[in-house]
């Protein structure tokens, strides 16, 4: 996913279906479905990313569980109301499916990559664990059609995580990676396991955009 010449979010992902689709919602008579797509690192670790699936992409009368996929879409964001009165709510994270296809196992290699195009929409938080590795946290915010946007939290490391924690807020980026699930237990409870998702950045520039005639190039 080298080209920059694309869509400014990208994903390719390959993995093994977790489970059965689950109905989410209807849309202009269009159902979307949910399902959770496995997908092996290089480390004995597997990351459990989350799809968002048309009806008409895959036959939902059939048990997809178990199958080995690819995937191309979106990574989207959407703001899901927890409670209406305090104002609360959860950013929550899909790779909305564009195409699916059916895959041999056997063959074929798990996939991770994303590509984004967007704009630091907070501040960063640059940390260091206790052995001394450098961390940058920052939020890219990625235009999508029909005037919306895209909220998008992503996780930098070493010299990509110094390099970053200079930007600004509306710095323009562009950021190749991978998706990765994160399970945490929120302070104080101890019971409830959540998932969190995040993009674990590989590579990372910053477009300079300067003044000319009062136009941004």
């Amino acid at each position: 996913m080298e080209d920059i010449n694309r869509e400014s979010n990208q994903v390719e992902v390959k993995g093994t279906i977790s489970g059965e689709p689950v109905f989410s919602h209807r849309v202009f008579g269009e159902c979307f479905y949910t399902a959770d797509l496995l997908v092996d690192r290089q480390s004995s670790f597997q990351d459990r990313i989350p799809l968002m699936i048309s009806e008409r992409l895959m036959d939902m009368d059939r048990n997809y569980a178990g199958d080995f996929v690819g995937v191309k879409g979106q990574f989207r964001s959407h703001n899901k109301h927890m409670d209406e009165k305090a104002g609360k709510n959860r950013l929550e994270l899909r790779v909305f499916a564009k195409e699916v296809q059916e895959l041999d196992g056997s063959r074929e290699q798990p996939q991770d990559e994303i590509f984004l195009d967007g704009h630091l929409c907070k501040p960063v938080v640059f940390r260091k664990t206790p052995n001394g590795r450098e961390i940058a946290d920052i939020l890219v915010a990625v235009n999508r059609a029909y005037g919306k946007s895209d909220y998008i939290p992503c996780i930098c490391w070493g010299r990509t995580a110094r390099y970053v924690s200079s930007m600004n807020v509306g710095d323009h980026v562009l950021l190749w990676g991978r998706i990765q699930s994160r399970d945490y237990f929120k302070k104080g409870d101890n019971r409830h396991k959540r998932t969190a998702f995040e993009v674990s950045v590989s590579r990372l520039e910053m477009i300079r955009e300067t003044r000319t005639g009062g136009a941004i190039t």
